[in-house]
């Protein structure tokens, strides 16, 4: 095994361009999105009949298949791109396999039917970079997710991987480094934002024989998968800037903490660890300087909680995990009381790219306090569901409308919330509003680490709150009284109006439990449990308001005001509605006009989700 081993940036060099000529030999190369999403699509199926195709017909010398990492538009897969003319076609199935080998592979010919649809011009576009999904984004990081293999580090490498660990290790100071990453004002991407360079350098200073290094890969906000996708897709990237952070730092062990629910990040990332040690990356000597270090996988077992900086130390040592009083901070005191550095998936995948292309570059980018570019999870009420990389400073509306293609059915926006269950919710007077770290506290929301739940003009806002303090509720650890009985009370306060037994008082109350929660909690889910509540309050106070006064729901959503009718005269008669009522509330014949049983309706909204004809009405 030792054989294998790098030992040198020249030795790293020469590896690298016979990789690069090995790809360059192959004349074609077809590549399907991997990521958890895909493969619950059947992606997998489709690389294998892809292989099995090519294989059958004598080209898997000139022709390869390759099983990426997640390409972000989870809206549209399975996706296939043949490359290297970057045609892209969605929504693909095994038994489409053998035309797009024969038509497009081989004859270079466009199959018109699994081309990328405009949801409002109708245009099909054929070339990936030509999709609005992917125009404005800026993917410095997230890119490269598309091109390799994520088990194979020879693609990493022909890549410019591991290049960045090499140049800093052939003559950097760990100051320069710490330098480096100050100048290019690169902030935390878990959520607070810190200053990363700040951070590592209060670590260097740090007194200690041993140092750690975590990888925070816990995630657990509803509807965001980044990080986890990221790590999937690209486990050497993250490896590598955990490599240089450690350099910086003066840290000789660390740890990658990813939940248990993420399997294919835990595979791909334990791969790609052995890979590493086999190379020499990871271990003594690494690249025959005199810098050694060495990784780990710590699996979480899902408390959202853990995703708190203390709260995941103590569930690494294998206590319970609950926040602790700072200071000391892990910088301080972290892990095993070592001084420990804590970076996120994405801030840690930042590093290489700053490394190779200098500070000032990455500081061109975005906002004057906000740099580089964010990975968000786009998903709710928008047309293309998915990851999106885009720079620093892009307002909302170029987010949801350009890149997300808007809103479903031609429904109106009504708000998003970003910065995950603990987030504010943004209204529609905001859509302008530019997204960076500063803009988004302001507005009563933040970035946490990228979740974006769009909603359309059929959602009560009232309810969204009720329904993240749920998830709160469950997730608090209980350990301070603010955050475990407030939570407990804004919710059942919340339950009260939304069943139509709500009291003027209550909006009054309900703001100064919000605020005594956010002042006293120990750490950041106690302290920003309550914006949900009071961004809430604060932009759409009218929906409460028709909720006490008026003992209706605008939105039309809580069970307890609402009844549901359907309009004969818009009604076609289609039976969709018929077959997705699970309590049989519908009844009709076909073409003709169908009819609801208000006392078996138990006001599931199915059928209002189904119709296509806005036949169902809500009152």
């Amino acid at each position: 095994m030792s054989d294998k081993k790098i030992r040198s940036s020249s030795q790293l060099k020469t590896l690298r361009e016979k990789h690069r000529d090995r790809q360059d030999s192959v004349k074609q190369w077809v590549t399907v999105c991997g990521g958890t999403g895909c493969r619950a699509y059947g992606c997998l199926k489709v690389s294998g009949a892809l292989q099995d195709e090519i294989k059958s017909r004598g080209l898997d010398k000139e022709i390869q298949v390759r099983v990426t990492g997640c390409h972000g538009f989870c809206e549209r897969g399975p996706l296939v791109v043949i490359q290297p003319s970057g045609v892209l076609y969605q929504k693909v199935k095994p038994g489409e396999v053998k035309e797009i080998v024969e038509e497009t592979v081989i004859g270079s010919r466009v199959l018109d039917r699994l081309l990328y649809k405009h949801p409002t011009s109708g245009e099909k576009i054929i070339l990936e970079k030509e999709v609005p999904f992917y125009q404005k984004q800026k993917r410095l990081i997230f890119g490269m997710n598309g091109l390799i293999d994520p088990t194979r580090i020879e693609d990493y490498i022909a890549n410019d991987g591991y290049e960045a660990l090499a140049r800093i290790l052939s003559g950097s100071k760990p100051e320069d480094v710490i330098s480096l990453i100050k100048k290019a004002n690169l902030r935390g991407r878990g959520g607070a934002g810190f200053p990363t360079g700040i951070k590592w350098e209060f670590c260097r200073a740090s007194a200690g024989d041993v140092k750690y290094l975590i990888c925070n890969c816990d995630e657990g906000d509803p509807g965001a998968y980044m990080d986890r996708s990221l790590l999937e897709g690209n486990p050497h990237l993250v490896i590598e800037g955990m490599l240089i952070g450690a350099y910086a730092t003066g840290a000789s062990k660390g740890y990658i903490y990813v939940r248990t629910e993420y399997p294919l990040a835990v595979l791909n990332a334990s791969i790609a660890i052995e890979q590493a040690q086999e190379r020499g990356f990871l271990g003594d000597n690494i690249l025959g300087s005199d810098f050694s270090f060495d990784l780990e996988i710590s699996k979480g077992a899902g408390a959202f909680v853990s995703g708190e900086e203390t709260a995941l130390i103590a569930a690494i040592e294998g206590r319970p995990p609950e926040p602790e009083v700072r200071p000391p901070y892990p910088v301080e005191s972290g892990l095993y009381q070592k001084p420990t550095n804590i970076n996120n998936v994405e801030t840690w995948a930042n590093v290489p790219w700053i490394v190779r292309n200098g500070a000032e570059a990455y500081a061109a980018i975005g906002t004057d306090g906000s740099k580089g570019t964010k990975i968000f999870s786009l998903v709710g009420k928008i047309n293309n569901t998915g990851l999106v990389e885009v720079p620093m400073g892009m307002s909302l509306r170029e987010i949801i409308y350009d890149i997300g293609g808007g809103i479903p059915d031609g429904r109106e926006f009504k708000a998003v919330q970003t910065g995950g269950p603990s987030g504010g919710c943004i209204p529609k007077d905001l859509l302008d509003l530019p997204i960076d770290y500063e803009s988004l506290l302001e507005a009563g929301s933040m970035m946490g680490s990228g979740g974006m739940i769009v909603m359309d003009e059929n959602t009560c806002m009232v309810d969204v709150a009720r329904y993240f303090l749920e998830f709160l509720r469950g997730e608090s650890c209980g350990k301070c009284t603010s955050c475990r009985e407030g939570i407990i009370a804004m919710h059942d306060i919340l339950i009260k109006i939304c069943a139509g037994r709500g009291e003027p008082a209550d909006l009054d109350l309900l703001g100064e439990i919000a605020e005594a929660v956010k002042a006293a909690s120990l750490c950041g889910l106690g302290t920003t449990a309550p914006q949900p509540v009071l961004s809430t309050l604060r932009y759409f106070r009218n929906e409460y308001e028709a909720h006490i006064n008026d003992r209706r729901c605008p939105g039309g959503v809580c069970k307890e005001l609402i009844t549901y009718r359907i309009d004969p005269n818009a009604c076609t008669g289609c039976m969709v509605c018929v077959r997705s009522c699970s309590v049989k509330a519908i009844s009709g014949e076909k073409k003709q006009p169908h009819t609801l049983n208000a006392e078996l309706c138990i006001k599931c909204g199915a059928c209002r989700e189904v119709c296509k004809f806005d036949a169902v009405i809500v009152e």
